[in-house]
């Protein structure tokens, strides 16, 4: 139906016919079959349907006048299916008829010459607007997959300048944390020694209290300074990068990891998924025959997530001191991760079909 347009305004022009001619019976049977092969063109691709039944229509007009006031339609139905064969056949039809067999008066077949002109004109204006309109389709498609792309690429470079950020912010926290030990440590250390040695060798009643009292304020100042190096030392270390050094030091068997969740996760969850990683890898490595692992951290809207599972199977001594369900019973190491999963308020679930392996979830709300 792409063409609809044009074929009707080229059947509007072979209407024309009728000033020159009586709307007879043989005038309406030429109209209703070439009504019918432009429909026949219309509704299907095939282009050899429309090309026979072109030809019949042809072959029809040697026999009826009338059949030659509608070849500017047909013509046009065969330059849509681009049937140019059966065209120059119709062309050479349509000269013999008009010209020698019946001959059209003047008027009319000038009508009939400007019915062809104006359905090629009309067919290869149809075509150069679809070609127009495809091409401006692939613009729009190949535009909106740059902007795709840009969008993508904008993206991970936001997240690449984020974790350089976040690396730069861990590693200032580590220098700073051993520039505290170090140097502030160290003289504090000091500072508290030779007090000690002052308190000792003092034997003037009225030093005792000051030298007391700053040997007191020392130690509360290292004190702090060692809370303060451990919180630094603590909210520098990252997840995935930690997680990345135990699976790269795990040699047992190939191990799949997938990180996908943020940088900003809460101490407790980082440690503990650390300490619970590091104990599963080591039962994988004492008591299975496994030949393939996978770590996989997810962090959903309400939760914390860590799946550690391996193909192996449930092996262990029958002391039921450790392993994987040893002696038909929760060895120590699962014990204790069960003891971090609770102390964070989360669950820890046990899968031994095709393997083993821990889910761990830890709902963000009720975090520590």
């Amino acid at each position: 139906m792409r063409h609809f347009s044009s074929l009707a305004a080229v059947f509007a022009l072979c209407m024309f016919s009728l000033f020159f001619t009586l709307p007879d019976i043989r005038y309406v049977c030429a109209f209703l079959c070439a009504l019918i092969v432009c429909g026949i063109g219309l509704s299907l691709d095939s282009s050899a349907a429309v090309a026979g039944a072109s030809l019949l229509f042809f072959t029809a007009s040697f026999f009826l006048e009338p059949f030659l006031y509608f070849y500017p339609a047909v013509a046009c139905i065969l330059m849509i299916h681009r049937c140019f064969r059966t065209l120059a056949a119709g062309g050479a039809a349509f000269a013999v008829l008009a010209l020698a067999l019946h001959p059209l008066p003047g008027l009319l077949l000038f009508l009939e010459l400007f019915g062809f002109a104006a359905a090629y004109l009309l067919v290869s204006l149809s075509a150069r607007n679809e070609a127009l309109t495809e091409a401006l389709r692939r613009t729009q498609d190949d535009s909106k997959e740059r902007d795709l792309l840009l969008t993508e690429k904008n993206r991970t470079l936001l997240e690449n300048q984020d974790y350089q950020i976040y690396t730069a912010t861990l590693r200032e926290r580590n220098r700073i944390a051993r520039e505290i030990h170090d140097n502030v440590g160290h003289l504090l250390s000091r500072s508290i020694l030779l007090t000690g040695a002052l308190k000792t060798i003092n034997k003037n009643e009225q030093l005792s209290d000051p030298l007391e009292s700053l040997d007191s304020t020392l130690g509360e100042a290292m004190d702090s300074i060692r809370r303060s190096v451990h919180d630094l030392h603590d909210d520098a270390v990252d997840l995935d990068e930690s997680l990345r050094s135990l699976i790269r030091d795990f040699t047992f068997c190939p191990v799949t990891y997938q990180y996908d969740a943020g940088r900003e996760i809460p101490r407790e969850v980082r440690y503990s998924f650390i300490n619970i990683t590091k104990e599963a890898l080591s039962n994988i490595m004492r008591h299975s025959n496994a030949t393939r692992a996978a770590v996989t951290v997810r962090e959903h809207p309400a939760l914390y997530q860590l799946s550690i599972e391996d193909n192996g199977e449930t092996a262990g001594d029958s002391s039921g001191t450790d392993g994987r369900f040893p002696g038909g019973g929760t060895g120590i190491g699962l014990s204790n991760m069960q003891e971090r999963v609770e102390k964070l308020h989360g669950n820890m679930h046990i899968f031994t079909e095709k393997g083993f392996r821990i889910l761990i979830t830890v709902p963000k709300e009720r975090q520590i």
